[in-house]
């Protein structure tokens, strides 16, 4: 059987995928119409292509149904508890770059820190009645930064998607999300809180630690991480 590889299905991240594979003389190529999610490998021999969501790679390395998958550091770590146990970092890809924040109104003068928040959740919670509310689909990876900066009082509302006008929308009072550039923030009148990220993120490529391999794909697998190892 061969060693299977896991890749972004669409959209830019697959394009450099592509390329970064390329340019280590691995090529991949998606085969078929737009929605047939089938590819091939070219350059090694005993890899097969597996084209998947982003979303959903890390769930596939660990349930070793994939022995190498290509996603964001983001979506490892929120989506997989203990997830060094689960998979390894093989190489940082050297795009995708984005930061996970913590942003507010930017008219809270008095919030920039999250003992800032801490108190602005408390004192929220005792003019309106209920806890100050989060919007954001990263819930483990804000839920422990918070625990970490000491901040308690708030709730975790669910957002996959617009998550910044949440806090226009008047569906949440601060958001916590996926930025690159800051523009989205900025259109809409939020600021970061000052404490840094929550994590910094880029695509990367992983490897399942618990894929079965026989002897066969174990060398495929040396071959091919000879390839790429720290040649990022």
């Amino acid at each position: 059987m061969s060693l299977k590889l896991g890749v972004p299905s669409k959209g830019r991240l697959m394009d450099k995928t592509f390329d970064w594979f390329a340019r280590r003389g691995i090529g991949l190529t998606r085969t078929g119409s737009e929605r047939e999610y089938a590819g091939r490998v070219e350059g090694i021999e005993g890899v097969s292509l597996v084209l998947l969501s982003a979303g959903e790679i890390p769930r596939e390395l660990a349930a070793g149904r994939i022995h190498l998958g290509v996603t964001g550091t983001d979506l490892v770590q929120e989506k997989l508890p203990r997830w060094e146990q689960q998979v390894e970092e093989i190489a940082a890809l050297g795009f995708g770059q984005a930061d996970l924040i913590l942003a507010v109104p930017r008219f809270w003068v008095d919030v920039d820190t999250l003992d800032d928040l801490d108190a602005a959740a408390a004192a929220f919670r005792a003019r309106h009645g209920y806890r100050l509310r989060i919007a954001t689909k990263y819930h483990r990876l804000v839920r422990e930064f918070l625990m970490r900066g000491g901040v308690s009082d708030y709730a975790l509302v669910d957002s996959q998607g617009a998550t910044e006008g949440t806090v226009k929308n008047e569906t949440a009072e601060a958001i916590a999300d996926i930025t690159s550039t800051g523009e989205t923030l900025r259109a809409n009148h939020l600021k970061v809180l000052g404490d840094g990220p929550i994590l910094r993120s880029q695509a990367t490529l992983w490897r399942s630690r618990v894929a079965e391999c026989d002897d066969a794909q174990r060398a495929t697998l040396k071959a091919l991480l000879a390839r790429v190892d720290g040649d990022a």
